[in-house]
């Protein structure tokens, strides 16, 4: 009696809960995406491309953009940090 109760009446109801669970999910993943790609969580904090130059104090290769540029002796010069362009002007004096 259990046994062809659940054969008959609980099988079916768990497969189609889950079938109907796993359409409902797909189509939410489509409705989502759209045809276009999911958008990076971590957007780069420098802009890509342009010119890259070199700290002269350690060595960093940084965008001139997004450097910090200082005139030290007449002459344009970037520095990745704050902290570098500090120990290149102590060194110059």
């Amino acid at each position: 009696m259990i046994s062809a109760l659940i054969r008959e009446f609980l099988i079916p109801l768990l497969v189609f809960l889950f079938l109907s669970r796993l359409v409902r999910s797909v189509f939410a993943a489509f409705r989502t995406y759209r045809g276009r790609p999911p958008a990076d969580p971590h957007p780069p904090l420098v802009p890509a491309g342009g010119k890259l130059v070199k700290d002269p104090v350690c060595g960093t290769y940084v965008s001139a953009e997004s450097s910090i540029a200082q005139m030290v002796q007449g002459q344009l010069v970037h520095f990745c940090s704050q902290e570098c362009a500090e120990k290149y002007r102590a060194g110059k004096r």
